[in-house]
């Protein structure tokens, strides 16, 4: 149903600023013959698809169409459909049209998404250690053809797919135009697959999944000319991935007067360092929260 807009004034005046739109539109006192005008507003419009508002009553009258991303005047004859094309009506939302002769009626509709032809998919983060709760989250928002975001809701399928495993499904139905999960790192280390899809529409992420902390070090060493020699054996996490290259381990020299500390990163899976002591020492050493086993020298 249309109704009336109580606006009088001098003159039509249509002024557009950036996005701010004042419409200002003016006729004179009382109804006289476009009482019997009225609109009808196009019912299940779809973006970038043709749509009509029919009219009622005789005559010309001005034709005003105010959108989302469109504002546009030309004239019409009441009493036929005012067509509106597949272009003007690209963008999804909320619309009013209005016609004016010796009154103006006016009329809202709102503007459907077209189906999704892209989503747009993130995943945080890019790399996660293995064997962590809900470490690995992903967000998908579907879009039509003319960047709308699609508000009905649709299912979009989740698929985690890692070297070794069997795949994961995640079936997540979309809340105002959104959809996401989160989900658990997996046991081993390397990329894990990550795809979201709507009926025919898919996007693809990958997350690296590296070894988690350091499970246990273990330490030998031995004297030399120069002091003492130390190394770990390789260092691994709890689920048995090499810990990557770079992770630092600190080794700690005690002896009757003094304490002294090396770090040394871990490379090709291993971290060793040279301690200068001549007396009895006890080297131990830790990476993170995870302590090695106590190595005793005599002296030299």
């Amino acid at each position: 149903m249309s109704s009336s807009i109580n606006t009088v004034c001098m003159g039509h005046r249509l002024q557009r600023a950036g996005v701010a739109l004042f419409l200002a539109i003016g006729c004179t006192a009382g109804l006289g013959s476009a009482q019997d005008a009225d609109l009808r507003a196009p019912s299940a419009a779809v973006a970038g698809s043709e749509a009509s508002i029919a009219t009622t009553g005789s005559g010309t009258a001005t034709f005003y169409l105010v959108g989302p991303s469109i504002t546009l005047k030309r004239d019409v004859h009441l009493g036929e459909a005012i067509s509106l094309s597949a272009k003007e009506m690209q963008s999804a939302g909320k619309y009013l049209a209005i016609v004016c002769a010796s009154s103006c009626r006016s009329v809202g509709f709102f503007v459907a998404p077209a189906k999704p032809v892209n989503l747009t998919f993130l995943v945080h983060p890019s790399r996660a250690p293995v064997g962590q709760n809900d470490v690995v989250s992903g967000v998908a928002l579907p879009f039509d053809e003319f960047h709308n975001l699609v508000l009905a809701a649709a299912t979009v399928d989740f698929q985690l797919t890692t070297k070794g495993s069997a795949p994961a499904s995640h079936q997540v139905s979309t809340q105002n135009g959104i959809a996401w999960f989160h989900t658990n790192s997996g046991r081993t280390a390397g990329t894990l697959q990550v795809t979201a899809s709507i009926n025919d529409v898919s996007a693809r992420r990958v997350v690296q999944q590296v070894a988690s902390d350091p499970c246990s070090l273990r330490i030998k060493g031995q004297r030399t000319p120069k002091g003492i020699i130390v190394e770990t054996d390789p260092v691994r996490d709890c689920s048995g991935n090499p810990v990557p290259d770079g992770t630092v381990v600190t080794f700690t020299a005690k002896d009757a007067k003094d304490s002294s500390t090396v770090d040394a990163p871990i490379k090709q899976g291993v971290a060793r360092a040279q301690i200068t002591a001549t007396g009895p020492v006890v080297i131990s050493a830790a990476s993170g929260v995870v302590m090695g086993n106590a190595l005793h020298l005599g002296a030299q």
